[in-house]
């Protein structure tokens, strides 16, 4: 079974955590070479500076941790999934491309949402789309007009949807955002 990256794993070589150059070795995701990541080889692999700029968000939040997923990478608070990135091919995942508005490889990034929130990113259009799958799922493209502030945002969101309420009280987040989700019980 492969390690998983938590609070408690080690992480990748040369990973940015809250601010913290880490040193340990996680093998899923480097190469042979301790520090470098392996090159996108295929529709499952996820680019690594779009990792780079995800991990520290994710791993960021109470008690998450990261794990391959069936294709590209999730992170997950106990055992329910708040994000998943991934590379989608439109050879390989014509319907899920047409959702999300591509005929070339895009990496995707899904996430949960509700509420008015959900509504408005549901209705906003790129890079925005509505996966054929759970309710109130969102999917994000990835793509160089990508505001980083706001998809940290989402994923705390996200988050605090799926989190026990004893973590979310633990998460630093903006008074308004609090109308739009509430956590689990």
């Amino acid at each position: 079974m492969p390690k998983l990256i938590g609070p408690r794993q080690s992480y990748p070589v040369g990973v940015t955590i809250a601010g913290t150059r880490t040193g340990g070795v996680t093998e899923n995701f480097l190469s042979e070479g301790a520090g470098s990541f392996p090159s996108v080889t295929g529709p499952q692999d996820v680019p690594p500076e779009i990792l780079d700029r995800l991990r520290p968000v994710c791993l960021g939040l109470p008690e998450t941790y990261e794990e391959p997923a069936w294709i590209g990478t999730r992170w997950r608070i106990r055992q329910r999934t708040f994000a998943h990135v991934y590379l989608v091919d439109p050879d390989h995942q014509a319907a899920l491309a047409r959702a999300a508005g591509s005929d070339e490889p895009v990496c995707v990034l899904t996430f949960r949402s509700s509420g008015d929130e959900l509504a408005a990113l549901t209705g906003g259009g790129h890079p925005f789309f509505k996966p054929d799958w759970g309710a109130d799922v969102i999917g994000m493209v990835l793509d160089d007009g990508v505001d980083w502030e706001e998809v940290g945002e989402l994923l705390t969101e996200s988050y605090c949807l799926r989190a026990p309420k004893k973590l979310v009280a633990r998460v630093d987040r903006p008074a308004e955002l609090d109308a739009f989700t509430g956590p689990l019980e």
